[in-house]
């Protein structure tokens, strides 16, 4: 019986150390479940980000111009008479001595050979006066003929010497008069439209051209500053010729590059500006004659500075700011000096160093020290 006793304590006792180990344990997992999990790290604010560019970035002055040809002539005929001959197509490139038109030469040509024999009876009525005036040179000595006849057979010599100058002169006029019938282009250029058809009868005095010729290479573009940039213009000329770019009106790629070749005698007063005027060679023919065209004047250029797309910086209570991403993705706001804003792109003089990663959109939600994230890097899709 005893034996019985001892046996029930035992187990009594072993239900009691399961019970109280079971306890333990679902204590330990009901702590486990009331104490919180750690709270997910926030997710960083989107941003695009950019880098600090070095490169050369030029000072310039912006102006509106018109192309001008390098020379326009209008050809007009120098004489009377009937168009038979037009050698060339409209809108045609042409070479200084190219033919263009021919007026009928027969009338001139008609002149020239009545000259040219007015001249040959001169000519023959000289040498016969020159003979006699030899003759009356030797007898004058003798007694046989009177100083007056020899006087006047020596005028008649010096007549027809100038009859014969004169006729020389008729037949130049009149050659000359059968090569204006011949009509070519006294520069290089382009022809425009045709003004007079073949067949139309021509005077030297109408006051409507053949046709027009326009230089187009090199060309000018001519166009004004305001006043107040002369002195600078000036002093950065002086220093070496000035580079001037030529852009279309409403903007657009570079059309062309060329030179500052004239700065005007005289300020207009009415407008306050200088007349300037650039020359471009034109080669490709980019610029026409009429055309308006944005220009920037160059007159100098800043080495080697920081540039940044010109939505990164921002303007605060202080002064100008721009947002750096750190190693560890997270904002800085550091102080900027800006020198300029041309063409999307800020010049930056103090503050920022070529190579470092700043936000280019997306700042507006950034404090120092946010967690950043980089979505897109500029000039680069997405994704």
């Amino acid at each position: 019986m005893r034996k019985v006793w001892v046996a029930a304590i035992a187990v009594a006792a072993a239900g009691g150390l399961a019970g109280a180990w079971g306890v333990r344990d679902f204590a330990r997992h009901a702590i486990a479940a009331e104490t919180p999990a750690p709270a997910p790290a926030a997710p960083g604010i989107p941003v695009t980000a950019g880098k600090v560019v070095a490169q050369d970035v030029p000072v310039f002055l912006n102006g509106i111009g018109t192309v001008q040809a390098y020379n326009m002539v209008t050809i007009k005929s120098r004489v009377d008479g009937q168009i038979v001959a037009v050698n060339f197509t409209e809108g045609q490139e042409v070479k200084a001595g190219d033919r263009l038109f021919q007026i009928d030469p027969r009338p001139y040509q008609a002149v020239l050979e009545q000259t040219q024999a007015n001249k040959a009876k001169d000519q023959a009525q000289l040498e016969a006066a020159q003979l006699d005036l030899q003759r009356y040179s030797a007898l004058v000595g003798p007694g046989y003929q009177t100083r007056q006849s020899y006087d006047q057979q020596k005028a008649t010599v010096a007549q027809l010497q100038a009859a014969l100058k004169a006729d020389q002169a008729q037949i130049d006029a009149a050659q000359l008069n059968i090569n204006y019938c011949d009509i070519r282009a006294p520069i290089d250029g382009r022809l425009g439209a045709r003004l007079v058809d073949m067949g139309n009868m021509v005077h030297g005095t109408d006051a409507t051209g053949l046709v027009t010729i326009a230089q187009l290479k090199p060309i000018f573009v001519s166009f004004t500053i305001a006043q107040t940039s002369l002195d600078t213009i000036r002093q950065q000329q002086a220093k070496g010729p000035l580079v001037v770019r030529a852009y279309p009106s409403a903007g657009g790629d570079q059309l062309a590059e060329g030179a500052l070749t004239l700065i005007d005698n005289a300020i207009d007063q009415a407008t306050g500006t200088i007349h300037l005027k650039a020359s471009f060679t034109n080669k490709d023919e980019r610029l026409w004659p009429g055309e308006f065209v944005s220009l920037r004047l160059i007159l100098d250029t800043r080495k080697n500075v920081a540039t940044v797309p010109s939505q990164t910086v921002q303007v605060g209570p202080t002064g100008n700011y721009v947002y750096l991403i750190s190693n560890d993705e997270k904002a800085e706001r550091r102080p900027v000096e800006v020198a300029s804003v041309q063409d999307g792109i800020a010049v930056v003089t103090k503050g920022l160093n070529p190579g470092e990663r700043v936000v280019v959109d997306g700042q507006y939600r950034l404090t120092e020290g946010a967690r950043v994230r980089v979505e897109q890097v500029e000039g680069k899709p997405a994704g």
